[in-house]
C-alpha cells in the first residue's frame, strides 16, 4: 500500500529544494554562488525516501504493479536520480528548477491516484531487463528534453543581448550542445536495445514478434528521429535550433509511445 504522509513528504523537500535553487541560482540579482556541499547531498534525503516508495508502489503486493501513475513517479525517481549522478561531473544547477517541481509533482500520483494494473510476466528475465533499460532510456531522454529547452532559453536570451545571471553562470552553449548529443547517444543505445528485448520478451512470452500496435509505431518513430539527428550530427554537423526541434520531437514521440498509450487504456478506458 502506497504511504501518503512519506509521499507528501518528498513531494514537499523536492519542491523546497526546487524554490532554493530558483531563488538562489536562477533567479538571483546578482551572480550565483558556487553550489556547496549541502546543496551537492541535499537531493539525497527526498532521493531515498522516493525509492523506497518506488519499490513499494512496483512490489508491494502480490503482482508487479505498473500503473501510469507509478510508471510516471519511476521515471521521475529515475530522471531526479540520474540528474543528481551527473552534477558531481557537470554543472546541472539550472535543470535543478526544472527537474524538482515537477518529481514533486509525479511522487503524489501514486498517492493521489492509485491503481491496481499488475503484470503477471513481470518475473521473466527479458522483460525485467526491457522495462530496466526503457525506464533509463526515457529517463536520459527526459533529461535531454529539459536540456534542450535551456539551451533555447539561453540562446534567447543571447539574441536579446543580455543573459539573466543564472543563464550567464551556465556552460557555454556547444559545451551544452556536446553534452546534450551524449546524453541522446546514450539514450539512443538503450533505445536500441529496449525494442529489441522486447521482441525478444514477446518472442519468449507470446510465441511472436513485438505486436505492431500505436505503441511500438511510436516507439519506432521517436528512435528513426533520434538515428537521423545522430546521423546528422555526424554527417552534416546538425546543431543549435536543429539538434533542439529533432530532440523535442524524439522525445515528444516517445512520451506517446509509453505514457500516451497508458493514459487512454488505463485511464481513460479503465483497461
Amino acid at each position: 500500500m502506497i504511504q501518503t504522509l512519506p509521499s507528501i513528504v518528498t513531494s514537499l523537500l523536492y519542491a523546497a529544494l526546487g524554490l532554493h535553487f530558483w531563488r538562489t541560482h536562477w533567479h538571483a540579482k546578482k551572480q550565483p554562488p558556487e553550489k556547496s556541499a549541502w546543496e551537492k547531498w541535499a537531493l539525497l534525503s527526498p532521493l531515498v525516501v522516493h525509492a523506497t516508495l518506488v519499490y513499494q508502489s512496483l512490489f508491494g503486493g502480490s503482482d508487479f504493479n505498473m500503473g501510469v501513475s507509478n510508471a510516471v513517479s519511476t521515471m521521475a525517481f529515475l530522471t531526479v536520480l540520474i540528474y543528481w549522478l551527473a552534477s558531481f561531473s557537470y554543472k546541472f544547477e539550472g535543470l535543478q528548477a526544472l527537474v524538482l517541481p515537477i518529481a514533486a509533482i509525479c511522487v503524489l500520483l501514486p498517492a493521489v491516484f492509485p491503481e491496481n494494473h499488475p503484470i503477471p510476466y513481470a518475473n521473466f528475465p527479458a522483460f525485467r531487463f526491457h522495462l530496466l533499460i526503457s525506464m533509463v532510456a526515457y529517463s536520459l531522454f527526459t533529461i535531454a528534453a529539459l536540456h534542450a529547452t535551456l539551451m533555447t532559453l539561453i540562446e534567447r536570451q543571447l539574441h536579446h543581448g543580455s543573459l539573466p545571471f543564472m543563464l550567464a553562470n551556465m556552460p557555454p552553449l556547444l559545451t551544452m550542445e556536446t553534452l546534450l548529443f551524449r546524453i541522446i547517444f546514450i539514450g539512443f543505445i538503450l533505445l536500441t536495445l529496449s525494442l529489441g528485448s522486447g521482441m525478444l520478451f514477446s518472442d519468449e512470452l507470446f510465441g511472436k514478434p513485438m505486436p505492431f500496435n500505436h505503441k511500438t509505431i511510436f516507439a519506432i518513430i521517436s528512435w528513426g528521429i533520434f538515428a537521423a539527428l545522430l546521423s546528422g550530427r555526424k554527417i552534416y554537423g546538425w546543431r543549435g535550433r536543429i539538434a533542439v526541434r529533432w530532440t523535442i520531437s524524439g522525445f515528444a514521440m516517445l512520451f506517446l509511445a509509453y505514457f500516451g498509450s497508458k493514459f487512454v487504456l488505463e485511464v481513460i478506458l479503465h483497461r
